[in-house]
């Protein structure tokens, strides 16, 4: 095993100190993410738990991303990466509670594009209880480098997000901030 990596500790502390949860849906990651939470000792204490959404049907089924949005985009896609961040939070909710943030991330990491979309592009998405964000990307390298890259701009964008907002209450910026 691997030691954990510097932002997913970051992650894990600022969601205990806000006495946050966190729901995690993976595409592109595969449960790279949610690995990289799991490796912090004591990531029990705000993970959910973490949707490994590969196929595009899942996502509709089990993250509730809508349909014709998928049919009509693709599963690449800003607007899918913030239902299925939303969808997170639901589907992994804990005696009846949201979780307070989910994240998620979808992507192409190769070897060959993807629905019209080019190997690296990617789109990572965020929600709370006031409002989502996503984040799109295009990340160079191999289907390994860009799943990695993928993984440290989640964290990365964890950890603004709850640095930008203290309280466990608090809200951002609905929309996309690509």
């Amino acid at each position: 095993m691997t030691q954990p990596s510097p932002r997913a500790e970051a992650v894990v502390e600022a969601l205990r100190v806000r006495g946050l949860s966190l729901a995690v849906a993976e595409s592109l990651t595969g449960g790279a993410l949610s690995a990289a939470i799991v490796s912090v000792p004591g990531a029990s204490a705000v993970l959910n738990g973490a949707v490994v959404a590969y196929a595009t049907p899942v996502k509709a089924s089990l993250l509730n991303v809508d349909p014709m949005l998928l049919a009509a985009r693709g599963p690449v896609d800003p607007d899918v990466v913030r239902q299925m961040a939303e969808g997170a939070r639901s589907a992994l909710a804990v005696d009846g509670r949201a979780a307070d943030v989910g994240v998620a991330t979808t992507g192409v990491a190769g070897p060959t594009a993807q629905g019209g979309q080019p190997v690296g592009t990617v789109h990572i998405g965020v929600s709370r209880a006031g409002g989502t964000v996503s984040r799109s990307f295009r990340f160079e390298g191999d289907r390994a480098e860009i799943r990695a890259a993928t993984v440290e701009a989640a964290l990365a964008l964890l950890v603004d997000l709850l640095a930008e907002d203290p309280s466990a209450a608090g809200e951002y910026q609905a929309g996309s901030r690509s």
